[in-house]
């Protein structure tokens, strides 16, 4: 009899495994955040295994952060160098910067309606959905899992290596194979931290935040001392590129140091009053960030002439050594802590898209469980990474800008078209917050000038990108709008489902019937 109930106790057990249901991993996963952190965010009636229910616990304060914190990563120490090389001047560069500054804001004014109207985490994806269906939140989904939050953790993991390796290459650029390798390690280290502790990649978060904002700030007042001293010999007009094209191609690598101001909205349902707090944490960050990101390029100018910034591979290693002589160490180590927190940073909140696209059916389920030991969404991690890496193939940084400032501006474009459309379609639903139309009208207008124009200046970059956006659709006619597949095709795609889960030992929440 003993023996009977004990094989009854593991089969059983086998089977909570391969569903994803029961068992305490289930309760915590239930119970804890999107990320799988197991912490106090879930609502009452776990032991049921309820739905999930997220508590507002962040303040005024905690939104400034997640914004600030999302928007700094390796933009501002790559991005100099790229929105130089289009303008041609220096006054010409610090005014595309304060341009993309306001252009943010705006979009972040815009999100705000939208946030406080369709209150779902998921941000623009819960928006397209609402407003145009399910087939183009797919593409938007798409787009941000498939191209933007790997193609920039690609970004900042090899400006990670640039700036490790750069000490040790003083007079040339580093060699890309090892920048490549380098960047690959950083990815799996932190894959690593990310799979093991989800504790532990919030610590590296924290701590590297700290040695970002450290390292702008030290730039930021040895730069204003250099100001003191008369240093603005380099701010002129000179060598001006007015072409429409080149400034289009300029503001992808300004505003793609800007990308992240809307990663509130993602998580909203969290922010306590957020009618309030939204926008403003909306517009103290954004600001907070625009003076910062100015500021740091004054500095810059202050000591480098254009040659010498175009000429770096590491604007901000090269500006230490001019100003710092043997501390010039310090900033590189600064940098570095900061894009390596970059990474996990991505690698921290991607998991939370997963989870809303799989919640919709229009991601693998797979992506929004938890290991049963770890309590960490590995499956999102290891996704993630391994995409990742993929893009780590193309060694040309700012190609990769290009990627993803095509792909990300022409899918918040139609986010913030959701606003009008809206506005027309639904006049009844309650807005606690009303933008005025002239915002999204203009942002709708100089979202079409960054995508539209970078087509005929940087066709390759953005025929890529296009084909990466359009490469959803097969997917989405296969996996999610075909609904009667073939028997063998769902038992195949059920097993490697029951697979991966053995394999990565994981349980998840199924709150809709997963679609791929």
């Amino acid at each position: 009899m003993e023996t009977e109930a004990l094989n009854r106790k593991n089969s059983s057990r086998k089977s909570s495994i391969i569903n994803g249901n029961g068992g305490d991993a289930t309760t915590k996963l239930t119970n804890g955040d999107a990320d799988g952190t197991g912490d106090d965010n879930g609502a009452a009636g776990a032991a049921g295994g309820g739905e999930v229910t997220l508590k507002a616990k962040m303040s005024l304060l905690n939104g400034c952060t997640v914004i600030v914190g999302s928007i700094i990563g390796s933009g501002i120490f790559v991005s100099p160098t790229g929105v130089l090389m289009y303008t041609g001047s220096v006054n010409l560069a610090l005014i595309v910067w304060v341009i993309s500054g306001l252009f943010s804001m705006v979009g972040a004014y815009c999100y705000a309606e939208l946030g406080t109207m369709i209150t779902k985490s998921g941000a623009d994806y819960a928006y397209i959905m609402e407003t145009f269906g399910p087939f183009m939140a797919f593409i938007r989904l798409w787009i941000e899992c498939m191209i933007v939050r790997p193609c920039s953790q690609a970004i900042v993991a090899l400006t990670f290596s640039t700036y490790v390796l750069k000490p040790f290459f003083p007079e040339c650029t580093p060699p890309e194979d090892a920048a490549r390798l380098l960047a690959v390690c950083c990815i799996l280290v932190l894959t690593l931290i990310n799979c093991w502790d989800v504790k532990w990649a919030t610590a590296v978060q924290d701590i590297f935040t700290y040695a970002k904002l450290l390292a702008l700030f030290i730039i930021i007042a040895t730069g204003m001392y250099q100001l003191y001293l008369g240093n603005v010999q380099y701010f002129t007009f000179e060598n001006t590129d007015a072409k429409v094209t080149s400034l289009a191609l300029s503001f992808y690598s300004g505003l793609f140091a800007y990308n992240g101001w809307n990663y509130l909205n993602f998580i909203i349902e969290e922010l306590k009053d957020p009618v309030k707090n939204l926008p403003r944490a909306i517009a103290i960050s954004c600001t907070l960030v625009t003076v910062v990101y100015v500021m740091a390029n004054v500095s810059f100018y202050t000591i480098l002439s254009p040659d010498e910034v175009l000429g770096s591979s590491a604007v901000a290693v090269t500006y230490a050594e001019r100003a710092f002589g043997m501390l010039a160490w310090t900033i590189p180590v600064f940098v570095a802590l900061s894009t390596f927190g970059a990474v996990n940073g991505i690698l921290l909140t991607s998991s939370r898209l997963f989870y809303a696209g799989a919640n919709e059916g229009q991601m693998p389920e797979i992506l929004t469980m938890i290991q049963i030991q770890r309590f960490t969404p590995t499956p999102a991690v290891l996704a993630m990474a391994l995409l990742s890496m993929l893009y780590l193939t193309v060694s040309d940084i700012f190609a990769l800008i290009n990627y993803v400032g095509f792909a990300t501006w022409l899918s918040i474009g139609v986010a913030v078209l959701c606003l009008p459309w809206l506005r027309w379609a639904q006049p009844n639903l309650p807005r606690p917050i009303r933008v005025p139309m002239v915002f999204p009208i203009i942002y709708l207008i100089a979202t079409i000038f960054v995508t539209v124009v970078p087509m005929y200046a940087s066709p390759v970059e953005t025929g890529y990108g296009i084909l990466m956006i359009l490469s959803s659709i097969p997917v989405y006619l296969v996996f999610i709008a075909w609904k009667n597949k073939p028997i063998w095709f769902q038992k195949t795609m059920v097993s490697l489902t029951h697979f991966l889960q053995q394999l990565l030992m994981v349980l998840g929440k199924q709150a809709k019937p997963a679609q791929v």
